[in-house]
């Protein structure tokens, strides 16, 4: 029988895999971001997957070789189709700023993911709407949505806050009408992780058939979307390796030029990765006179990444215990990482000097965030019970 509120709990575990997997990244030191995100990012898409699938006993290589080519193809596809996202959220803080586009892109990312496979699958007006239970969830979904909203409006206060000097780095390209149309693209590409995952299912129950526990049956179907965004994020870092000359910095201990400046880097982040950029900004010339601590980067990288992947390990399993509702746990997962994320940030001090409009913004999104979970959550044990 699923357990919706254990699955509530690794949803929230999930996010704070997500919004945490950042600040390893700040002890990397002399290396530019293409180094870093590639270097951990072999961790979280190759290595991370396959190494906890195959320690669970899923059996991902006969379990993979018996799902449909169409399953496997459509899984990677849309995991491809994730990782382009990630071109243009870059873009989208740079036409609205980190928090209105932040805001915005996530808004969508969250909307577009959780009631798009429902909807496809035909099972949204007929399991969903007219329900006790499927009427919490979506109650739960608008309630997530509206603490987006509000945080996003924390978010703008706090920028316009800023000194106007600050003001005109956070912001340099304003630009709404273009700004909207980027973030819409940016967030409903991003939001193709979740239609990755839902056009896996088959592989869920391959896996079972396997003797595979009830919550790793998705450890396989993973390794299948990861390796749709590890193709994505590699092409381009490695096209950012060449042209920035920074390709030689994966195995040398010196620095043989200058770090790249990020300020027009077009920087591959989804709305599941960048509630945290703001942590690191960017890497700064240590002062180490020119040395990299080649074995401390790759640790602290290997450490990011496998934390980033961490974050749908767990999603995996609290998907498991939402039974018939499952296609909320996008919900519990956007709303987890933005709460897990802005506590980092808080903690980091981000928020400091904010005014107490702002701050009571902040606290009243965490709170609808929080309670949004609650809400999916019960709406999922509601639809548990009424069918056991």
């Amino acid at each position: 029988m699923p357990n919706p509120l254990l699955g509530v709990f690794f949803h929230w575990l999930g996010g704070l895999a997500s919004g945490s997997f950042y600040v390893p990244y700040r002890g990397v030191k002399n290396w530019a971001w293409e180094t870093y995100w590639l270097a951990g990012g072999f961790f979280s898409w190759i290595i991370a997957p396959w190494v906890l699938a195959l320690a669970l006993g899923t059996d991902p290589v006969a379990v993979l070789s018996e799902a449909p080519t169409s399953t496997l193809f459509w899984s990677y596809f849309f995991g491809v189709l994730w990782g382009l996202g990630g071109l243009t959220f870059g873009l989208t803080m740079r036409y609205l700023g980190m928090s209105l586009g932040m805001a915005v892109a996530l808004g969508y990312c969250a909307a577009f993911g959780t009631l798009m496979p429902p909807i496809f699958k035909g099972e949204f007006f007929t399991k969903v709407v007219g329900t006790t239970s499927g009427n919490a969830v979506l109650i739960g979904i608008a309630v997530c949505v509206i603490g987006i909203a509000i945080a996003g409006l924390a978010g703008v206060n706090k920028e316009r806050e800023m000194p106007d000097e600050e003001k005109k780095v956070a912001i340099k390209e304003f630009n709404l009408r273009k700004g909207l149309l980027v973030a819409t693209f940016s967030g409903v590409m991003s939001a193709c992780f979740s239609y990755g995952l839902a056009a896996g299912a088959p592989i869920k129950l391959i896996a079972l058939a396997h003797g595979s526990g009830t919550l790793w049956q998705g450890l396989p179907v993973l390794i299948v979307v990861l390796l749709g965004g590890f193709t994505t994020n590699c092409i381009w870092c490695v096209l950012l390796n060449v042209r920035n000359r920074t390709g030689y910095q994966y195995f040398a201990k010196t620095l043989r030029n200058a770090l790249p400046r990020r300020e027009d880097e077009t920087i591959i982040e989804t709305a599941i990765d960048a509630p945290s950029q703001e942590m690191v900004e960017q890497l700064k010339h240590d002062p180490l006179n020119g040395r990299v601590p080649l074995l401390g980067n790759w640790l602290f990288s290997a450490l990011a990444g496998v934390t980033w992947y961490f974050q749908f390990f767990f999603y995996s399993m609290g998907e498991s215990q939402m039974g018939s509702y499952a296609f909320s746990s996008w919900t519990l997962h956007m709303a987890s990482i933005i709460i897990f994320s802005t506590l980092w940030g808080i903690f980091f001090k981000e928020w400091k000097g904010s005014s107490g409009r702002t701050k009571s913004l902040l606290g009243t999104a965490l709170a609808l965030l929080i309670l949004s979970t609650m809400i999916v959550g019960y709406g999922n044990y509601l639809a548990a019970n009424a069918t056991y």
